[in-house]
């Protein structure tokens, strides 16, 4: 990867689409900026005092291809506390590279956030597991051999950021006890990055239950070590759609994921505004 690609979602690019957005939304603080996954993005619809900004009027930002990812910014109020939501994200598979995959956790601290809340669908691993279950993640298992940090050091980024608590403890702390107001019941795990399209065999599924994978998904980490970088705490939450392949003998489709994500939304959106609501 060149250094020319690397600038182009660096520093001063998120600076930029961050100038664009403010000139949409408005300049108010956001208590947290919002990544909302495969089915989740009906979190969006729950904002109040709402102004949207479609991903092609955003500098930097290609528009999602998957179905699912509907490519909007939404900003306003969620459970009272000024947010801003990205309705789906763009993943490597689609093409990307890691820099662009973790470049709206940029944009988001570029407004002003200082809490990065990430969300995905997921195929379960844990033999435990059922589809629809929701998992605070505690660590993720980079599976990938991609990092979105791989080139020149842009201003303010840590060389080497720390990775011992990626996912702050504080807010994973905050995430259970949301969920017990909301009557939402919680699992913690472990989250794996694959870099897809294709589901894994299952061979690879053993391979990573023999890690301490939980759930295994294509997305989410080069946003939260892109954060991390930048000085972001970061929380995040997978909705378990499936049983993964060997788990399950059961065809794995992205309807399917869709289809429990879609049953799981509720819950989910409870969940995060009871914890919003505490930011």
């Amino acid at each position: 990867m060149s250094a020319g690609t690397h600038a182009t979602y660096g520093t001063q690019a998120a600076a930029t689409a961050a100038a664009t957005i403010r000139n949409r939304i408005g300049t108010e603080r956001p208590v947290a900026g919002l990544v909302l996954g495969s089915g989740l993005a009906g979190l969006a619809d729950r904002f109040d005092d709402v102004r949207r900004v479609e991903y092609s009027d955003i500098p930097g930002f290609p528009v999602p291809t998957v179905i699912g990812h509907p490519g909007v910014l939404v900003a306003g109020t969620l459970a009272g506390r000024p947010a801003v939501a990205l309705a789906g994200r763009f993943h490597m598979y689609e093409g990307h590279d890691a820099t662009l995959a973790g470049f709206p956790a940029r944009v988001l601290s570029a407004l002003g956030a200082d809490v990065l809340f990430v969300s995905n669908a997921a195929g379960g691993i844990r033999r435990t597991f059922r589809p629809g279950d929701l998992m605070v993640i505690a660590d993720h298992v980079n599976l990938t051999g991609r990092n979105p940090l791989i080139g020149p050091v842009e201003p303010g980024d840590l060389r080497f950021p720390d990775m011992s608590g990626p996912y702050d403890e504080d807010l994973r702390a905050a995430l259970h006890r949301a969920g017990k107001r909301a009557g939402v019941a919680l699992v913690e795990g472990i989250y794996g990055w694959a870099l897809g399209p294709a589901y894994e065999t299952p061979a690879e599924v053993r391979m990573f239950e023999r890690f301490g994978v939980d759930a295994i998904g294509m997305s989410t980490v080069p946003e939260v070590i892109t954060a991390r970088a930048i000085g972001m705490r970061v929380a995040g939450v997978t909705c378990v759609t499936n049983l993964a392949c060997g788990i399950t003998n059961a065809p794995l489709d992205h309807e399917e994921v869709l289809a429990v994500s879609k049953q799981a939304a509720g819950r989910f959106e409870s969940l995060v505004l009871e914890w919003v609501r505490d930011l």
